[in-house]
Formats: C-alpha cells, structure tokens, sequence
C-alpha cells in the first residue's frame, strides 16, 4: 500500500502530486515518506512529506 499526497494552492490549482510509499524510519517508527520537485510561480522547490505512526517505535528495555 502506499499514499498519494497532491499540495494545491488556495485555488485548488494542483502544483505537485506524488506518490508516499511505507518507510521503515532508522528510529525504529514505521510510517510514510516520498519527495518530488514542484514547480511555484516560477520557482522550484523540493517537496518532502513524512507521515510516522505515532505509537510505532518499539520500546528498548532499557526505556521500560
């Protein structure tokens, strides 16, 4: 499974559309990431998005 993410300006004009597949995160959560370039009034921008599970990262033994 994986997400699709679409950033809109207030007028509802789609500027990027990009695709957010499952991620294993080296802090041990699980969650959701994709970045793309978009293109803003002329301007290109990097476009990062990141979904984590909260709750998701497995507890050490020493935390418990």
């Amino acid at each position: 499974m994986f997400l699709v993410a679409e950033l809109k300006t207030q007028e509802g004009q789609l500027v990027a559309m990009l695709t957010v597949p499952p991620k294993d995160f080296k802090t041990g959560s699980k969650g959701f990431f994709g970045n793309t370039k978009a293109e803003i009034d002329g301007k290109r921008y990097q476009v990062q998005i990141q979904i984590v599970e909260i709750g998701s990262k497995k507890k050490t033994e020493e935390a418990e």
